[in-house]
């Protein structure tokens, strides 16, 4: 059972779980995106699931919502988890978009489907707030978005692109090599060099080091202590679903 305190919660957690890493207490393994020359030299067009859950922030903060919602959207399509349990809090919340309970439901389900502690707990907070025939209905829900965005169909979209821009990056199809200088665009006009054993770190290109340095980020909340009481985790309520890997990436405003 979660308690009252836990109730009111989400979306500070989510505002917390959606910053990046190096503003988080105890931060996990370097995160790229607080290194600006990594930045300059491409690193978030080869990431869009960072790319978009980045500019999705930047959106809602302007208080630009449908932007947001688009963005979060995108991210999740390549297995952003923040990204998915962001469009649920949206949707519980009518966050800039029409309210809708079953749908966030859907969301915060798929958001929680590695069994990250933050998002489970919102998990199991909405499914409390849901009458029996919201429940039906975000079962039913669950399994059109999860054949879109679930693991299972989003995880090998994100695994081939990055594979792909590794190569294309290096220039080769025989992977980087140490000697490796990346050039990019620096401060006034300048230019700037990049080691490549930081641009190149196999955590943030080989698809399985990739997912274990995302887990190791968020798969504990990083918030002030949160009363939750007995937290009974469980698996996903929505049955498994045919993935579809082909699905069309969603549409998002210009960037």
């Amino acid at each position: 059972m979660i308690s009252k305190q836990g109730r009111s919660t989400g979306w500070v957690l989510l505002a917390a779980l959606s910053m990046p890493v190096a503003f988080a207490a105890n931060p996990a393994p370097p995160d790229p995106t607080q290194d600006p020359a990594i930045m300059s030299a491409g690193f978030l067009s080869s990431h869009p699931d960072m790319r978009f859950r980045m500019v999705g922030w930047d959106a809602l903060k302007s208080g630009k919502h449908e932007d947001a919602m688009a963005f979060f959207k995108r991210a999740a399509w390549y297995s952003d988890k923040p990204s998915q349990g962001m469009v649920a809090e949206m949707l519980w919340g009518g966050q800039g978009v029409p309210q809708d309970r079953p749908a966030a439901y859907a969301w915060m389900d798929l958001a929680a489907e590695r069994g990250y502690e933050g998002f489970l707990i919102l998990r199991e907070r909405y499914w409390e707030g849901l009458d029996d025939n919201e429940r039906a209905r975000a079962i039913e829900i669950g399994q059109e978005i999860y054949a879109r965005y679930g693991d299972a169909a989003a995880e090998p979209r994100l695994a081939a692109l990055l594979r792909r821009e590794r190569k294309k990056q290096v220039g080769s199809r025989t992977g980087f090599t140490g000697s490796v200088q990346i050039i990019a665009p620096g401060p006034g006009g300048t230019t700037q060099q990049i080691d490549g054993t930081k641009f190149y770190d196999e955590r943030y290109w080989d698809p399985v080091q990739y997912r274990a340095w995302n887990d190791s980020i968020w798969a504990k909340p990083r918030v002030g202590r949160v009363d939750v009481g007995e937290l009974e985790i469980m698996n996903s309520r929505v049955p498994q679903t045919k993935p579809a890997i082909d699905a069309p990436e969603p549409e998002t405003p210009p960037t």
